[in-house]
């Protein structure tokens, strides 16, 4: 089966703006089960002639039984966005919206840490499933194909290219999961890999990580005394300048940890397949599966 999404996801879309609309339209033509839309002002109202409007998530939860929430609202409203769906007692809370203030996330962990609500973002695309047709967020519907090859990575675009590589390669995906390149977010590698590692489905990994932190080394940690199917996996910003962000929040180099050849480093020594270009991990992952 898939990871964190499937047949049994009601989604609710929080922040029908311009983007959120596009996505939200994209969503349901993938076959997400859609079944509610908060947008302030709108109660009453339907998303595309078909979906309610609710003014508040606890509203929306209590009359559709949603059980899973991806939020499009601007950076300053994240954090709220956030709580309120917590509140409301969604399993799962998707934050796409970039830009969220560190001291934001900050808050969002200390609340939710005893919650049972796991958060994936913010500034992530989110996750999807081929084989049960479920997307919450914005990984693109049309590129991916169902398989026996997860995905977990920080960046959103090496997360399509991961996934195209894969097809190209003759290989499918269990379930694809973008954790998010800000300096505090939600699920971890580890909490992913954990997933992956339980789920049968699931017959190999590719891991993309970056430059900035020490995640991918705890992944590593983690691997060498959990997971037993092959890993696959590239670190992206090996020619970075120490003290410049490249791209995301969190991939600034900020000590000699958070160098891609130390990442690069702990994840051999955890029996990691190691590519040292994110252009190589079809051919990679097509080598190790035979």
């Amino acid at each position: 089966m898939a990871i964190l999404v499937g047949e049994n996801t009601r989604l609710l879309v929080q922040g029908l703006g311009r983007d959120g609309s596009f996505q939200a339209n994209r969503t349901r033509e993938y076959g997400t089960n859609m079944v509610a839309a908060v947008h302030p002002g709108r109660d009453g109202q339907k998303f595309e002639d078909e979906v309610p409007y609710f003014s508040t998530v606890a509203k929306a939860v209590e009359e559709t039984g949603a059980n899973t929430g991806v939020i499009f609202v601007p950076a300053p409203f994240a954090m709220d966005a956030i709580i309120e769906q917590v509140d409301a007692g969604l399993e799962l809370v998707v934050c796409i919206t970039e830009g969220v203030p560190v001291l934001d996330m900050v808050k969002v962990m200390q609340y939710i840490k005893d919650k049972p609500t796991r958060l994936i973002g913010s500034n992530c695309p989110g996750v999807l499933s081929p084989a049960s047709k479920a997307k919450v967020g914005i990984v693109p519907g049309n590129i991916v194909q169902p398989g026996n090859v997860g995905v977990v990575s920080r960046s959103g675009t090496l997360t399509y290219e991961a996934i195209a590589q894969l097809v190209q390669h003759g290989m499918g995906q269990s379930t694809c999961v973008g954790i998010g390149g800000d300096p505090v977010h939600g699920t971890t590698f580890t909490d992913v890999l954990e997933l992956f590692q339980a789920d049968d489905e699931t017959e190999a990994i590719v891991l993309i990580g970056e430059i900035g932190g020490i995640r991918e080394q705890l992944a590593a940690d983690y691997i060498k005394e959990h997971v037993t199917k092959p890993v696959v996996a590239a670190i992206a910003g090996s020619s970075a300048p120490a003290g410049k962000r490249m791209g995301h929040a969190g991939a600034i180099i900020t000590g000699k940890a958070a160098l891609a050849s130390e990442k690069n480093k702990a994840l051999e020594a955890a029996g990691v397949h190691v590519v040292e270009s994110p252009a190589l991990i079809g051919a990679k992952m097509k080598e190790v599966l035979g």
